[in-house]
């Protein structure tokens, strides 16, 4: 389904506001824009990404975010969104650098970098019960599983449980020293029962997913090793925790929901006011499909 504003006429400017409030984000990336590292694999069955417009060009950004403001303006006006790539932002709505709820994120937010530095400091292996580390779950079930093969809160919660057991400390903990904190994310914090974090945050996270450099503190090697089919010939078809979109994207969740593409050095956020519906898609869409060229 497209929406009848899909397809804007001309391209605004990204909103000053909000290109400011994520401005420094780029300084996170360190030297993104340098050729070079590992790119996630992707799927053969996601579109061929031949022809997408590369962020770094300002005239393609300004196409891009024109498109995608035009998409959300049409359904729903009040979303939060951004889109960006190593270097920054390229687009957003212009917010008032106040916390957001984004408790919906919690999984790829927190737990998700967090079980990758354990993996990184060899305190974890995937493919290794979760009894053998002391934990308490079904007989064989592994960290690989739980990423790959499960979703929900019951999953989730096992693999807090593991996270907590192996460190002595707790998730809220865990994530703030060893991602938000070397991050700059200094705004991110569990309050009031959820996990909130304003703008500018959520665009330092995904700038360091999508730099081509190795640097911590989420490992190109975790990265790389997420954004891959992990579940075989099952269905559906599941890197660690990330899924497989079109246009050669990875995403997580639904109302928020993030997508990355390290391959087309692209990331995008939308945090609706209301179930996404079709705007989910057609966000995505105009987030990643092809522009034409001139």
């Amino acid at each position: 389904m497209t929406l009848q504003s899909d397809h804007a006429d001309a391209a605004e400017p990204a909103d000053t506001a909000a290109r400011a409030a994520v401005a420094d984000a780029a300084k996170t990336a360190d030297g993104a824009e340098r050729a070079g590292g590992d790119h996630a694999a992707d799927v053969g069955r996601v579109a061929d990404a031949a022809g997408v417009a590369d962020l770094a060009d300002p005239v393609a950004a300004l196409c891009v975010a024109g498109r995608v403001r035009g998409v959300v303006q049409g359904a729903d006006p009040d979303a939060v969104w951004a889109l960006g790539g190593p270097g920054g932002v390229h687009g957003a709505t212009a917010v008032d650098g106040s916390a957001l709820d984004v408790g919906g994120l919690v999984p790829v937010l927190a737990l998700w970098p967090v079980i990758g530095s354990l993996v990184a400091e060899n305190e974890l292996r995937l493919h290794t019960p979760l009894a053998a580390y002391g934990v308490e779950a079904e007989a064989g079930i592994t960290t690989h599983h739980l990423l790959s093969h499960s979703t929900g809160p019951v999953a989730h919660a096992a693999l807090t449980r593991l996270a907590e057991h192996l460190t002595g400390s707790p998730l809220a903990e865990l994530a703030a020293t060893r991602i938000w904190h070397p991050l700059g994310m200094t705004g991110t914090r569990f309050a009031d029962g959820t996990l909130r974090a304003p703008l500018a945050d959520l665009g330092r996270f995904l700038i360091h997913l999508v730099s081509p450099v190795d640097h911590h503190p989420v490992s190109r090697a975790w990265i790389t090793e997420s954004l891959r089919i992990r579940t075989g010939e099952l269905t559906p078809a599941r890197g660690l925790l990330w899924h497989p979109s079109r246009h050669g994207t990875w995403s997580y969740g639904e109302a928020p929901a993030v997508w990355v593409s390290p391959r087309l050095r692209r990331w995008a956020i939308l945090l609706p006011t209301h179930p996404p519906g079709p705007l989910r898609q057609t966000f995505r869409d105009a987030a990643f499909a092809p522009t034409p060229s001139p």
